[in-house]
């Protein structure tokens, strides 16, 4: 059903700032092991609500100094 992960993930993010893998992580946690967002649909998605003004996400350097999430997604 179209717009149902975008609606998962929103509904996740009302718990505060998360990384793309902490939101995968609980939307399997929370629904018992039944539902998984997969990095193809998941990050499509967080890119579609910031580009709808729906997310905020911010970038910043891993570790290694390679570009990477520091802080992943609240509302805008």
């Amino acid at each position: 059903m179209p717009g149902t992960l975008d609606m998962l993930v929103l509904k996740i993010l009302m718990r505060g700032h998360l990384h793309g893998y902490a939101i995968a992580q609980l939307i399997q946690q929370l629904s018992d092991d039944l539902l998984r967002a997969e990095e193809g649909s998941l990050y499509p998605a967080l890119q579609r609500l910031e580009l709808n003004g729906w997310i905020e996400g911010e970038w910043g350097l891993s570790a290694n100094n390679r570009r990477a999430v520091d802080r992943m997604m609240g509302f805008a």
